[in-house]
Order: C-alpha cells, then structure tokens, then sequence
C-alpha cells in the first residue's frame, strides 16, 4: 500500500506539516491501515479518539467524550452564561470540568489528535474538543491550541446523531450537524485528502454493486 501516493502524500503532511488533514474514502481503500501507520510511525505526540465506544476499540483509541469530558448534552460555541438545563457553553464547560494533573500534562504534550469515523462527529462537540485544548495549552486565539488534527473517516458512512431537541437550540450556530460546519473547520480547514484504491475487494463486479450502493444508484 506504501507504493500508493496518495497515503504517501496523506502521511508526509501529518509527518512534515502541522497542517489539519482531513483523510477520506469509500471502505476497504485503506483508512483503517492508514490510522495504524501513522500511530505507528510518527514521532509525534499523538492520541487516537472516536465518536463512540465501538469506533474506539476499532481504532484502538478512546472515545472523544471520555478523552475530553465532554458534555452529554448540546455545546452552545458563545462565551455568554446559558441558562437552559443540560445545555453547555464556554462558561458552564470548563466550571464542570476536572482534569487531572496528568491529562492536563498530556493535552500540554500533544501534538497530533486523530479521529476516525468522523462522519458521526457532531460539529458542537468538535468546537467543545477545540474549547478545551485551547484553554488547557493556554492559546485560546489558536484552533485546537496548535494540535494538528487528522480527521479520518467516510461521510457517505454515519451521520451524527441530532435529536431535534438538541438541534433547534444548535440550528441557530451551525449550518448543519456534521463536524465540517464547526466554528473550528470554519477557522482552519484542512486538506483533503481521498484514498481510491480499494484493497478490501478485487472482484469489480463486486465493487460496482458497493459503491451503486453508496451513492444510491442500486439497480435490480
């Protein structure tokens, strides 16, 4: 796979530039691999996260959530003191939040923050993960306080999950639930990278019918 060009270029700006990189493609073209080689060949300081429990363990990292504290509810991105129950802004965020000595020595460390299956990542909890790592590195002028983030995943795959609820208080921020509408990507958007070689099959046939599939183009 180290002859394909695209995973070359895809790991010499993770590797060589502090650029974000936004790496995608349809299954079995390399993602999972690519995730893999990176963690392990990179001299960054890096941690692996997921939008949930199962994306984790298949990425053998720890769920976005878990990593950050991040709230349960919706991620107001305003400075302001927000009343409603349940719902979280910059004020209410970082008066909850307790981090220990050594996480906040790891969120100081880090160089390189990866998340796989960015298709379900709400793009409230993006700005809330961007939130906190500017506070705890103390660059709050800077997106994601100067980590460069690899964003992995398949936006023809899961899309996040919005309650209505959640989503008429957020709609008034966001043009859409999916991460790149965050304030963060709006800020610094990252490159964007497409792996097209599929490695996973070798029947075209096959192939053929999988991405009708994707694209909604099925036939009898």
């Amino acid at each position: 796979m180290h002859d394909n060009p695209l995973f070359s270029t895809a790991a010499d700006f993770v590797n060589n530039t502090s650029r974000h990189i936004f790496l995608t493609g349809k299954a079995g073209t390399g993602k999972t691999t690519f995730l893999k080689y990176i963690r392990e060949n990179t001299a960054k300081k890096c941690v692996v996260v997921a939008p949930t429990g199962v994306a984790a363990i298949n990425a053998g990292g720890v769920t976005m959530h878990s990593f950050f504290q991040l709230p349960l509810g919706p991620f107001l991105p305003i400075a302001r003191k927000f009343t409603g129950e349940g719902v979280t802004d910059q004020y209410t965020l970082f008066k909850n939040i307790r981090v220990s000595d050594e996480k906040r020595e790891i969120f100081r460390d880090l160089e390189l923050l990866i998340i796989d299956e960015v298709s379900m990542v709400r793009a409230d909890m993006l700005d809330a993960t961007d939130a906190i790592l500017r506070y705890f590195r103390k660059m709050t002028h800077t997106p994601f306080g100067g980590v460069q983030v690899l964003y992995i995943g398949d936006l023809f795959q899961l899309p996040p999950v919005m309650p209505d609820s959640q989503w008429s208080l957020l709609r008034e921020y966001y043009e859409s639930p999916f991460f790149f509408h965050s304030k963060a990507v709006e800020q610094a958007p990252p490159v964007y990278i497409e792996l097209k070689k599929i490695y996973r099959q070798s029947q075209q046939s096959f192939i053929d019918i999988l991405n009708r599939n994707r694209n909604n183009k099925a036939t009898e």
